[in-house]
Parts: structure tokens; C-alpha cells; sequence
């Protein structure tokens, strides 16, 4: 960690973290927020232009940003997938999701399951769902910590409880319209920030033509945004071409199933601008994305000896040490404020979703029915501050909060996805097909095993590498084995009700 403070950036720092909690206690104050619908999903009245502004700067987070020019810088462009991967999911969503979720007016992601498959099976699929939501969250802050670390030069510890507080404070204040208004300064910031940063770094490794040029040579077929045509036959990819198509399916399915994505979606006006305000703000994830791509492709060419720079030992933190050292100190710090932007917006959506699903879809269900709106909006409340300082305790404790936060990500992809289609595509779905397709798609994910947790791989699955990483596409294979079961079993189930009652 560098240990000569960074003023500008710190000065900035402060600026736009006194902005984020004055702006953020100032919409909840305009807002009257003693009912469940005000605080969770902003009485259902965001217009589509504020909609488009807090959905995509959900999305573009810092771990979005950081990982995108990391793995650009370290892998290549062609897995760098999560800005065209989570682009296509809003797209899907909107297209075929939000519409339907917008009109049964619900208030949570869960509530179509809890309406399908019951309330405790409902509350057992909160457990993944919560689960990607607090390892998200954590693997935001930890992102920003390293961020602050190489920029700043402050503590990494101080930067995460700082950043997280203070995103709590004014999102349990003010609920989504404190994060909704928000979210329009921090988006604008980010965006200008990232792009003012660029000149600045090309100037050090010439055109963007010539540095996409030495890239290319360096990277080969990895520096394209897709494998090759029969990429399993090239030698650059072989077997990994089929793991590069599992992770593709995974972000663009995956990323449906999350409260964070559908808590916009109800909160919006009406169908339409359901439906619109998630296929516009997968453009402009995919515009937000260009700059952190080109950062990692500078910090690859770039000859970081000629400024007295080694270059970084963590791919992951290619985008400060560009925006630290190519770039001018205060176009540094409004870059930084744009990263800090970025963590605040994701970290902020995240808690409040979580929130809402413990407090509408477990706590209200299981544990006091009768509770009024009023009492739900307290409790919401002081679920924000529970979910938020387990995740920043999370951040400062768990080192492989990534590796946690991908785990999550391919849970909700095998598991959620499967119930949240059948429940609102299938009518014959029911609890017994749900709960079986629950159990196949947790055996077939975790029979590959996972590293992360210390799991051993107890199914044989073929194509394993060197270092004996499965490289078949078993997270999906999980997601659609799960589907189908659910489907024949409900179906099995209702052929057996029908005969039972024959007789």
C-alpha cells in the first residue's frame, strides 16, 4: 500500500461522500416513508428517466469497473464478459421479465415463488438470494478498499467502514428514493470521470490505434470479444471454450434473479417503463464498460519502468494504478470520485434489497403476520443496518470475497433461475416440482465441487485441466436439469392428484 497520502483524491473523497449523504437525507425528507410501498419500491412511481439512472448505476459497480480492466489487462478481452454479459441480462429482463413482474404489482423477487410454491419454500430461497446479495456487497467494498489503498494511500480498513456507513445512513433514512436520487449524481460522476481520465493515460502509450495494436499481438484470439468459430479446436482455447460459454450463460441468465434488479423494475410507473427502463440501462452498462476495457488494455502495453513505476503484482488493481500514475493528480481524484460513486450505488441498492426481502418475505410471512405497513418500514430499517454491517464485517475479514462473490453469482444462476421461470411461465408448477428441482441443481452445482469452500468434486464431470479446474459447462448443465425437473415432477405430481381423485 503506497503511504504517501493522495490529497486531491482525499479532498475529493470528502466532497463527494458529504454530497452522497446530503443528497440522500434530502429525498428522504420530501418523501413521506411510513409505508412499505414508499420505502421499498418508492411508492411505485419513479419515471423512466430517474428509473434508467438508478438501474444502471446499480449495476455499474466497483467491482464492475475494477474487474472488467482487470481481467482486460490479464485475460484478455474475450473473458472480460460481465459488461456484455450483465448488458444482455437487463435486455432479457426487460424484454421478458419485467413486463409480467410489473403487473402483478408485487413487491419482491420472492413474492412469485411465495405465491407458486408457498411461503417457506419462498423463504428458503431467500437463503441464496441474501447470500449473493451481503458477498456482492462485500466484494464491492473490498474492491474499494484496494482502490483507496493504491490511490489514496489511506487505510484499507477506514476506507470500508467509512464508505459503508455512510451508504447505510442515508438508505436507511430514505429508502429507494434516497438511492434513486443519488444514483443520478454518482452516474453522471462516474461516467465523466472514467472518460476525462483517458487522454490522460493514451498520452503515455501513444493512439488508442497503436495501443489496441500491441495488445492484439500480445493477446491474440483472446484480444476479440468472442472464441473463435469451433474454438474447441483452436489452441488457444480448446476445452476452455466450453467453460468461456458456461460463464456467458451464467451473467446474462444469472443476472435476472436478483431483488436488486427487480426492486427498479416495481418501482417503476407502469408496465412499459418497466420494460424500458432495463433494455436502456443495458446500454448504458455497455457504454460504462468501454473505458475500464481501455484502461486495461493501456496498463498492458504501457512501459510502466519509463515513469519509475513496477508494474502491478494484483491484476486487480489495474484501474487505480492507471488512474494514479498516467493520469493528472485531479483528474485522478474525479476518477476516483467516479470509482467511489460506483461502490456507493451498487452498495446502497444492494442492502436495501436484501432488506426488503427479509422484511416483507420472511419476517412479515413467518413470524407476524398481522404487522401494519408502518411497523414493516421500521423493520426494514433495521434490516438495511444488519445485512450492511455483515457484509462490510464481511469485507474486512474474508480475503476470497471474490472468489465468494462469483461462487454466489452461479448459485443464483442454478438455483433461482429455474424457480423464478417456472413460476411465472408455468402454470403447472408447483411446491413438489420446486422442491425437487431445488435438490437436482444443488447436487449437480456442487457435485463439481468448489474450491472456495473446500468442496471436493464428488460427480466425475469430464474436461478437467491441468490444475483440475472442471472445465465443463456444469453450472448450466445444473440450471437446466433443475428446470426440467421442476417441470415433469409438478406435472407427475398433478397427473397423481387427478388419479387419486378419480378414484
Amino acid at each position: 500500500m503506497n503511504t504517501d497520502f493522495f490529497w486531491p483524491g482525499i479532498l475529493a473523497l470528502i466532497f463527494f461522500y458529504a454530497l452522497f449523504y446530503f443528497l440522500g437525507r434530502v429525498a428522504a425528507r420530501k418523501r413521506s416513508l411510513n409505508s412499505t410501498d414508499e420505502v421499498m419500491l418508492a411508492g411505485r412511481s419513479l419515471p423512466l428517466w430517474l428509473a434508467i439512472f438508478t438501474m444502471s448505476t446499480t449495476w455499474i459497480g466497483g467491482g464492475y469497473l475494477n474487474g472488467t480492466a482487470e481481467y482486460t489487462y490479464s485475460s484478455g478481452i474475450a473473458w472480460a464478459q460481465a459488461p456484455w454479459g450483465y448488458a444482455m441480462s437487463l435486455i432479457i429482463g426487460g424484454l421478458f421479465f419485467a413486463r409480467k413482474m410489473r403487473r402483478h404489482q408485487y413487491t419482491t423477487m420472492l413474492d412469485p415463488l411465495a405465491e407458486r410454491y408457498g411461503k417457506k419454500m419462498a423463504a428458503v430461497l431467500f437463503i441464496p438470494a441474501l447470500s449473493g446479495e451481503i458477498f456482492w456487497t462485500a466484494a464491492i467494498l473490498t474492491a474499494l478498499g484496494t482502490t483507496f489503498g493504491t490511490v489514496l494511500g489511506i487505510n484499507f480498513t477506514a476506507a470500508i467502514i467509512i464508505s459503508g456507513i455512510i451508504a447505510l445512513a442515508y438508505t436507511a433514512a430514505g429508502g429507494l428514493w434516497s438511492v434513486a436520487v443519488t444514483d443520478v449524481v454518482q452516474l453522471l460522476f462516474l461516467l465523466i470521470g472514467l472518460w476525462l481520465a483517458i487522454p490522460f493515460a493514451l498520452e503515455h502509450s501513444g493512439s488508442f490505434s497503436t495501443a489496441w495494436q500491441a495488445y492484439g499481438e500480445k493477446k491474440g484470439t483472446l484480444s476479440s470479444l468472442f472464441p473463435p468459430w469451433r474454438g474447441w479446436e483452436h489452441p488457444d482455447w480448446g476445452n476452455y471454450y466450453w467453460q468461456w460459454w458456461d460463464y456467458a450463460l451464467l451473467l446474462m441468465f444469472g443476472g435476472i434473479p436478483w431483488q436488486v434488479y427487480f426492486q427498479r423494475v416495481l418501482a417503476a410507473r407502469n408496465e412499459n417503463t418497466a420494460m424500458w427502463l432495463s433494455i436502456f440501462a443495458g446500454i448504458v452498462c455497455l457504454f460504462a464498460a468501454v473505458p475500464a476495457v481501455m484502461i486495461g488494455v493501456i496498463g498492458d502495453v504501457v512501459n510502466w519502468e519509463s515513469f519509475g513505476v513496477s508494474p502491478s503484482e494484483d491484476p486487480a488493481l489495474i484501474l487505480p494504478y492507471v488512474i494514479r500514475y498516467l493520469t493528472d493528480p485531479w483528474i485522478a481524484a474525479l476518477a476516483l470520485g467516479a470509482i467511489a460513486a460506483a461502490v456507493m450505488s451498487s452498495v446502497d441498492s444492494s442492502v436495501l434489497s436484501s432488506a426488503s426481502m427479509g422484511a416483507w418475505n420472511v419476517y412479515r410471512p413467518l413470524l407476524k403476520p398481522d404487522i401494519n405497513s408502518q411497523e414493516l418500514a421500521a423493520v426494514q430499517k433495521r434490516f438495511i443496518w444488519v445485512v450492511g454491517v455483515l457484509a462490510i464485517l464481511l469485507a474486512l475479514q474474508v480475503k476470497s470475497v471474490y472468489a465468494l462473490w462469483f461462487l454466489c453469482s452461479d448459485f443464483v444462476y442454478c438455483i433461482l433461475f429455474p424457480q423464478l421461470v417456472t413460476a411465472l411461465f408455468d402454470p403447472k408448477a408447483n411446491r413438489f416440482g420446486a422442491m425437487a428441482g431445488l435438490a437436482v441443481s444443488f447436487i449437480l452445482r456442487f457435485g463439481g465441487g468448489e474450491a472456495t469452500l473446500g468442496i471436493p468434486a464428488l460427480i466425475p464431470y469430464p474436461m478437467v485441466d491441468e490444475a483440475g479446474v472442471i472445465l465443463f459447462p456444469f453450472r448450466t448443465l445444473a440450471m437446466v436439469c433443475g428446470l426440467v425437473t421442476i417441470v415433469i415432477v409438478s406435472r407427475v405430481d398433478d397427473l397423481l392428484k387427478r388419479k387419486t381423485l378419480k378414484r
